[in-house]
Formats: structure tokens, sequence, C-alpha cells
């Protein structure tokens, strides 16, 4: 009794410190907010470290069922970085791995097979969903350098009534290659065409064109750029598509590290996913995206400004974050949080304050548990 009455002493000191240095907090909380009772929950408390997961593990589910397969498999594995005894995380890691696994595997094999059938624009459509899923693939990697060949485009101007399927029937003689053009096109399949648009129609190797005349001369014919991974990596920029932008713009630069458009697109992709990122309140990722952009370039326009809010923002959401499990009585998770709070921002002096003296009073409550000798049964 009297050891829990002294820990029940030291909380409502540590109360005090924290609602004073809360004061001073851009978002205090109420100081005059009642002591959380002494007696514990009915359910046992989440550790330390699994509280500070639980946003990744979130995270992870959210981008999972989203489709994106590789970032949701980064957050689970920053989940069990933190927390590595979650067994549940360590499973759907595990599973996620497997399906990544089957996914590339098929993916090559179709871009292998769209191949042996000259269809080079299905072709790198399947081998770009490989790098996206696994940007280390070397035989994804590899096909898109060697073997896949470039398209070249005829430009037609949409005239009224026009559809996919009627270009197509025009261009080669059978209907079914809509598709094509639509994919070429970044459109539905059913899109409905706008009369004055100009929409490429790919020149499909072993396709020839239903009639002659219908091929341009030289001179209006369309030849991609250098490297058309730069053209799609910035048309994917300009719809805000970042992560197929990001694996587009990081194949040019494994084949060219040096390239000047591949950085400068690099630059301007991680920009606008950290802009976009902050915007959404995801400052974690933010932060994240741009602390990368910083190691390529530090003074990209107003970036620097952007990670510094980014950053602030984190600290104060890691910073209310103890405070709240302080008043839960939660006080190991709650120096868990401040932690991670103090390792962003070294210099905030109401977390170090707090951290400090939550951890002298950890010490003190443990120290007089050890002292108390365990009651004997009746």
């Amino acid at each position: 009794m009297r050891g829990r009455q002294l820990g029940r002493l030291g909380l409502l000191s540590l109360a005090a410190a924290v609602s004073a240095c809360a004061a001073a907090s851009p978002t205090p909380p109420s100081p005059a907010a009642p002591a959380p009772p002494a007696s514990p929950p009915a359910a046992p408390a989440r550790s330390p470290a699994a509280a500070l997961a639980a946003d990744h593990r979130h995270r992870a589910d959210q981008l999972e069922h989203a489709g994106d397969l590789r970032r949701a498999l980064d957050e689970w594995k920053i989940a069990l970085t933190i927390d590595p005894g979650d067994a549940v995380a360590r499973a759907r890691r595990k599973a996620l791995e497997g399906q990544i696994e089957e996914t590339v595997a098929t993916r090559v094999r179709q871009g292998r097979e769209a191949l042996a059938r000259g269809a080079h624009l299905e072709a790198r459509r399947h081998f770009l969903a490989v790098l996206a899923a696994d940007p280390t693939n070397r035989p994804a990697f590899e096909a898109l350098r060697s073997e896949v060949k470039e398209v070249r485009f005829v430009l037609h101007t949409v005239r009224r009534g026009e559809t996919l399927a009627g270009l197509a029937e025009r261009y080669y003689g059978d209907r079914s290659r809509g598709e094509v053009i639509g994919e070429t096109n970044q459109l539905a399949p059913n899109a409905r065409l706008t009369a004055g648009a100009v929409v490429k129609i790919p020149e499909i190797p072993g396709v020839p064109f239903a009639a002659p005349e219908l091929r341009p001369p030289p001179a209006v014919v369309e030849t991609p750029e250098a490297n058309p991974l730069l053209a799609e990596a910035r048309e994917a920029l300009e719809r805000g598509d970042f992560a197929v932008a990001l694996a587009d713009v990081e194949l040019v630069l494994g084949s060219s590290p040096q390239s000047v458009e591949g950085l400068d697109l690099k630059k301007a992709i991680l920009y606008g996913l950290g802009k976009a990122q902050f915007e959404q309140r995801n400052y974690g990722e933010s932060y994240q995206t741009l602390t990368q952009l910083a190691r390529l370039a530090p003074g990209y326009q107003d970036a620097p400004v952007l990670l510094r809010q980014a950053r602030d923002r984190l600290v104060q959401q890691y910073y209310n974050q103890g405070l709240r499990l302080y008043r839960e009585e939660k006080l190991e998770e709650a120096i868990a949080a401040w932690r991670v709070a103090l390792e962003l921002d070294p210099n905030h002096v109401n977390v170090r304050r707090n951290l400090e003296q939550a951890e002298r009073v950890l010490r003190g409550l443990q120290q007089r548990r050890r002292a108390t000798p365990p009651a004997q049964p009746k």
C-alpha cells in the first residue's frame, strides 16, 4: 500500500511538470485535467513499441488495399523495426513478400510473351509494373533497355463522332486494336473522344497500317525522345502519379546515373510527392521524401522550408502523443514517444524536460517495486 502511494505521488509530481511544459507548447493540453485513476486498466496496455508502430501498421493496410504492394511492404518493415516482437506484422510481411514475388514472376512472363508476339507496348507495360513492385529486378530492367523497341507514333486529330474502335479499324483494319490506342494515350477502353484532340496512333511491330496513304511522310512522324521513359515519367508527374514517375526515372538513372534530365526530373518528382504528402497531413512520409530530396538538391525551390515544417509538425505529433499517453498512465509509452520527438528535434526544450522527468519517475517507481516485498498469501 505504501509503495502504491509513493508511486502515486511520483506520477502526480510529474503531471504538474508536464502540464507546466505543455503550457509553453503551441498546442497545450488543459493543465486542469483531473488526475487519472490509480486502478489499472481492464485490458493490458500495449507496449511502447507497439503504440509507435500502430501508425505504420495502419498505413501498411491502406497501401496494401490500394494495391501499392511495395510501399505497403516498406511500412511493415518499419513496423517490425520499431516492434520486432510483433508476430502479426512478421506474418503479414512474409505474405506480402510472397505476393510481390508471385506478381513479379507473372508480369515478367507476360512481358516475355508480349515480346514474342511483337507487342512492344504491352511488354513495356508489364516490365514497368515489375519495376514498380521490385525496383532492383534485373531481368525487367535489361529487357526494357535492350529488347523493347522504341515505338513511333502517327498523330491523328480527332473528328466528331470518331471512336477508339473506329480509329483502330481505319489504321489497322482491326477494331479490337482500339485498346492499344487507348493505352498509348492513357484513355479508358470506352472513352469518348473529343473533336479536335490529338491522339497518338502507335506503329505496332508486325501489324502494317491498313492503307499506305495513312502513313504520313517522315517529316510528320513523331519520334519519341532519346529515352522514352523520361517522357513517360513527365506525363506521370503531370497527372500526379508519383509512384510510376519515380519508377520510370529510377530506370533511366539506373542506366545513365549522370543524366542531367533524369536528375532534374527526379528532383521535381520528389518535390511534388513531398508537397502532396504534406498537404495530406502525412507528415512522416513527407519528411522522409523531402529528406531524400535534400540529399539530392539541398536548396531545391522551397523544399527546405517544407522539410522544416514537416519535421516540426511531426515533432509536435509525437510530443502531444506523449502528453496523452502520460495522462493515461502509460508512462513507458509516453517516454518512447518523447524519445522519437527528441531524435527529430534535439533542441526541443519541453520534450527534453518532460522526457528527463518521466525517466526519473519511472526509475523511482521501478526501484520502489523492487524494494517492496510481495504480499504473502493468506
